[in-house]
């Protein structure tokens, strides 16, 4: 039976170290003339569409959904130079795990992310790690998770080469909005904390697995793949 692992990116795959935010400034500056105080505004778990409607509402405009696209077309463009200014990468034990799975006919890795699909291609070829996911639900111009997460779940069983059951689905995340999203479309939730949500905070929402970070790939193997099929 074939496992799939549903991936967000920030905070779980990658961090940025926060470099994304240079291109957002420069798209609310864009957009609306000024831009707000992203420090100061709370968007880990968000999708990049929800970010820029707030963004935008903080900067006192209408977030049209006119406005709202404009804004992530504007982001899109200065992510790729803005990533430079900053020295992120792939979180600890990640690059171990992919490359653990990669080729295994058993296990299909995919991305749930609420980065636009542009968005995420900056940053995954930024830190080397596009080549090990063949592909992802990203975020469309105001989907929320939930919906995301069907789409993830519509392509794994585009990619996998047998039916996939939703018990055989896991969701790889570190915010809460990762662990709900997981549990709409009935798969088993991984929470990490590896992101801006403490273990407690995350516990809170009763995943499947919680870890306070990613553990080494065999030990990794053992909780996900075991536990997910027993004997």
């Amino acid at each position: 039976m074939t496992t799939v692992l549903l991936w967000d990116i920030d905070g779980t795959l990658l961090t940025t170290k926060r470099a994304g935010v240079f291109a957002l400034e420069e798209a609310a500056r864009e957009v609306c003339g000024i831009s707000p105080d992203f420090a100061q505004l709370k968007t880990a778990g968000l999708t990049d569409h929800e970010v820029a409607t707030l963004a935008i509402a903080e900067t006192g405009t209408d977030p049209t959904p006119e406005l709202a696209s404009a804004f992530l077309r504007s982001y899109e463009r200065h992510l790729p130079d803005r990533l430079h200014r900053r020295q992120g990468g792939p979180m600890p034990g990640v690059i171990a795990i992919l490359d653990h799975f990669r080729g295994r006919p058993d296990v299909l890795s995919l991305l749930l992310t609420g980065n636009t699909r542009a968005g995420a291609a900056a940053k995954l070829d930024h830190y080397g790690l596009a080549h090990y996911f063949a592909d992802g639900a990203f975020c469309l111009d105001g989907e929320n998770r939930a919906q995301i997460a069907r789409r993830a779940f519509e392509l794994a069983t585009m990619h996998a080469p047998e039916p996939i059951e939703p018990e055989s689905v896991i969701v790889i995340g570190d915010t809460p909005f990762d662990v709900r999203c997981g549990k709409e479309i009935g798969a088993r939730t991984v929470a990490v904390a590896t992101g801006a949500y403490e273990l407690g905070e995350l516990g809170l929402e009763d995943p499947w697995l919680l870890l306070e970070a990613l553990p080494e790939p065999s030990r990794f193997e053992a909780l996900v793949l075991t536990e997910a099929h027993p004997g």
